[in-house]
């Protein structure tokens, strides 16, 4: 199937539109609150085809991710009853318990890794409302796991380059299939583990 060739290809456009960077900062900020689409489908094309404006790129989404898990965490602080419903029908409720028990094994660590674990971002922002988590070592961990995870994105693209970009276009659809099928298989581990 080449279901991510042709989202590859359309991504790529937006990342040559004079917007992109609003769009990217706009879809940072959604994905850490309510938004099922990571901001890396984005980031990485934008810091391809623009290798010059990587590490901005990576900054103004890491800080836009930020934000938006501040408005995860006030979610569900202030909100959670309304949201409940919500994350029971997009089936992400077992997931939503999964970070709660993170959380109370780990804390502030729970915040750093969810940057890199297959449970959405926004389960773990509004979980940590939920708990009411310290802000300030909330929005530390928020700040260190994405950036971390965003700059790695975009030095990855740095790196790699011209020589990337033609090998991403060659294998987009494989790449696509097997992230999906390791996030699966990450959480069917990390559930049942």
């Amino acid at each position: 199937m080449k279901l991510f060739s042709a989202l590859y290809a359309r991504v790529m456009r937006w990342a040559a539109h004079p917007h992109a960077p609003r769009y990217l900062a706009t879809l940072s900020f959604a994905e850490s609150s309510f938004f099922p689409i990571p901001p890396d489908v984005m980031l990485a094309p934008m810091a391809l085809a623009r290798r010059d404006r990587a590490w901005y790129y990576a900054l103004l989404t890491t800080l836009a991710s930020v934000v938006g898990g501040a408005a995860g965490y006030l979610i569900g602080y202030f909100a959670f009853e309304l949201v409940e419903p919500l994350i029971r029908e997009a089936g992400y409720w077992e997931r939503y318990e999964l970070a709660r028990e993170w959380f109370d094994a780990w804390g502030f660590w729970a915040v750093f890794l969810a940057g890199f674990s297959p449970i959405p971002y926004k389960l773990f922002t509004i979980s940590a409302g939920v708990i009411a988590m310290n802000v300030p070592l909330f929005m530390l961990a928020s700040l260190i796991g994405r950036g971390a995870r965003f700059f790695l994105v975009a030095g990855l693209m740095v790196w790699g380059g011209e020589p990337m970009e033609r090998s991403l276009r060659l294998y987009i659809d494989r790449i696509g299939w097997v992230v999906i099928l390791a996030a699966v298989a990450g959480y069917i581990i990390v559930s049942n583990g």
